[in-house]
């Protein structure tokens, strides 16, 4: 999705900022500009076309400077029209660049047009380039550490001023940025890739950042506005995409990433509309009488969780089938059912050979879910949507997941409000908490010690079991199976009231049971089914939420999110399993990112 590039040299840095763009350009875009400071004077370009056009038109215009600022987006709030389109430009001084989505920038817009300030685009990025103009006293640097401070929301930004020449600064939260050391020269990123061929040289900042960076260094404030000191690593050029950064492992990296994975899978998210499904979707979409989800592994309990939304908001029946399983039995097909492919690679075999049974048998309404734009599956299907979690380099699928589950919340409500069964209202409250949701999982991965904490309990065990209900029985599986696929603990996940009917045999002391015990409707049966285990003696990890009166004691270790997100909530319980995980599987020395026996892309049956 979204890139920024930026640099302060010595030399003409144009060049470096086009580059920089087309090694981006794999994300997806569909406006792209740069804004350069050349002898005091603030220009800009921008397009609606490709990088290409962009850096024709800069070289017809023979721009040349040694400050400048880039970017590729993808529209989210306001159309892809050359008015929207980064950099972003206030009262003639100030020029910014931005990914991600400010949360509450109705607020801070009402609040600056009373100042006296005019806005030319419909985007969220404006409110910040007036807001740090509204700061502004001479430092650039102390701007946007003020402004970044009254902003919601999940953002990477880099600014530049005309009135300090060789400077520009860059803020994050939830949205990758980088710092690229040259000789005598500075660069900004939203990824290593887009400098590979200029630095090697790459300190990644952390949460809550600001950096300034000029000829001769870069310095950092912290969240809480300490100088802070980020490590500057070694990147190989070309390998930008797969750098693992600050991390241990690709899993590691990839769990923190969801709340960017997240966010950019929600930036052209304006409006529920079946256009987000493709163009055709509007005409096929309103005929459909019931679902057909086919999937493999993590995507099938995606597809388990979103039986659920589908039915619950739009009262359409929905049917749930593992691929592998599905061409070998004699089903009954129904014309008017959307067959709905979900997939990480888009490549997985099973599941397109479902695909292509489900269409020989008359169903010809597909869509597929899918991480890779250029797959057979995308290709292969009537209606598409992507999701954009990035490069998922660990076998062990996470942020891919969180925005499957993102994109079949979509569908449902897609499908609710074609039905009239999604007032206005309640579209604009859902939109609302999904914008939310980056951060939200932030504060979710901030568990992150606590779930140590258990991990040093589980690796020491062979087996485990994961309860959970309704809503939250497909994310007790998914934690069960992040937890046999790393750690090669064997774990099972059971329906909570399902207990007395067998699984209850295997309680004892040394069998861990983990539940998933959110603040919603199924709590206090919930709470009976806990009981069944204390009473065989077994050892009960709750993962709960505020409001709850679940407390720990003897036998009873819980950790509690700090807000219970409603049918939302599955995309921040299921965090804390793979954090558990991830650091049981490092307690046992296992290889994390490439267990045994397991590929990333299942491309045979």
């Amino acid at each position: 999705m979204c890139g920024i590039v930026g640099a302060a040299a010595r030399r003409d840095i144009v060049p470096v900022l086009i580059e920089g763009l087309r090694r981006l350009e794999y994300r997806g875009y569909d406006s792209c500009g740069v804004a350069v400071l050349n002898g005091g004077t603030l220009g800009r370009v921008r397009s609606v076309a490709r990088v290409a056009d962009l850096a024709q038109q800069a070289s017809s215009q023979q721009i040349a400077a040694e400050t400048g600022i880039a970017h590729t987006r993808w529209a989210t709030h306001g159309a892809p029209l050359t008015q929207n389109a980064h950099p972003m430009v206030s009262r003639g001084e100030i020029a910014l660049v931005h990914n991600g989505i400010i949360e509450n920038y109705e607020e801070l817009r009402a609040g600056l047009i009373a100042q006296g300030y005019v806005f030319e685009s419909q985007t969220d990025t404006e409110v910040i380039a007036h807001l740090v103009h509204s700061f502004y006293a001479g430092d650039l640097f102390d701007a946007v550490r003020r402004a970044a401070k009254r902003l919601t929301g999940a953002y990477a930004i880099a600014v530049m001023t005309q009135r300090e020449p060789h400077c520009v600064v860059g803020a994050r939260a939830g949205s990758p940025l980088v710092v690229g050391v040259g000789d005598g020269e500075m660069f900004l990123a939203s990824d290593a890739l887009a400098l590979a061929g200029t630095t090697e040289r790459i300190a990644y900042l952390e949460e809550g950042d600001v950096a300034e960076i000029r000829l001769d260094g870069y310095r950092v404030l912290d969240a809480s506005d300490r100088a802070a000191a980020r490590e500057v690593r070694i990147v190989k050029a070309g390998t930008g995409t797969v750098e693992l950064g600050p991390y241990r492992h690709f899993m590691q990296k990839e769990i923190f990433e969801q709340p960017q994975a997240v966010a950019e899978t929600l930036e052209s998210l304006g409006e529920v509309t079946p256009a987000l499904f493709g163009e055709a979707a509007a005409e096929a979409l309103p005929r459909v009488k019931s679902v057909l989800v086919l999937a493999c592994g993590t995507s099938y309990y995606a597809g388990l969780t979103a039986k659920y939304w589908i039915e619950s908001l739009a009262r359409v029946p929905v049917q749930v089938e593992i691929a592998s399983e599905y061409r070998y039995r004699d089903s009954v097909p129904d014309p008017d059912a959307l067959v709905v492919v979900v997939s990480q690679s888009g490549e997985t075999a099973d599941t397109l050979a479902a695909l292509r049974h489900a269409r020989a048998l008359g169903q010809p309404n597909t869509l597929a879910i899918c991480n890779v734009a250029t797959s057979a599956m995308m290709r292969e299907t009537r209606f598409a949507f992507l999701t954009h979690a990035g490069v998922e380099v660990g076998v062990a699928s996470t942020k891919a997941f969180t925005t499957q589950l993102v994109a079949l919340f979509l569908l449902a409500m897609t499908l609710a409000k074609l039905r009239g069964r999604l007032s206005s209202g309640e579209e604009q409250d859902q939109i609302r908490r999904l914008r939310h949701l980056p951060t939200a999982l932030a504060a979710a991965l901030a568990l992150e010690p606590q779930v140590m904490a258990w991990s040093e309990r589980f690796a020491a065990k062979d087996h485990a079991l994961f309860l959970g209900r309704g809503l939250h029985y497909p994310i007790a599986l998914e934690g069960a199976l992040k937890l046999k696929e790393i750690s090669y603990i064997h774990a099972e996940a059971y329906p909570a009231g399902e207990l007395k009917h067998g699984p209850l045999a295997l309680v004892t002391a040394e069998m861990p049971v983990v539940t998933v015990a959110p603040n919603d409707a199924l709590l206090e049966k919930l709470k009976s089914n806990m009981q069944e285990v204390r009473a065989r003696g077994g050892e009960l990890y709750v993962l709960t939420d505020a409001g709850t009166n679940i407390r720990s004691s003897e036998g009873v270790h819980v950790i509690r999110l700090p807000e219970y997100y409603g049918s939302l909530s599955p995309i921040l319980q299921v965090v804390p399993l793979q954090l558990l995980a991830y650091h049981t599987a490092l307690a046992r020395g296992t290889d994390v990112d490439k267990p045994r026996n397991l590929a990333k892309s299942v491309t045979v049956e």
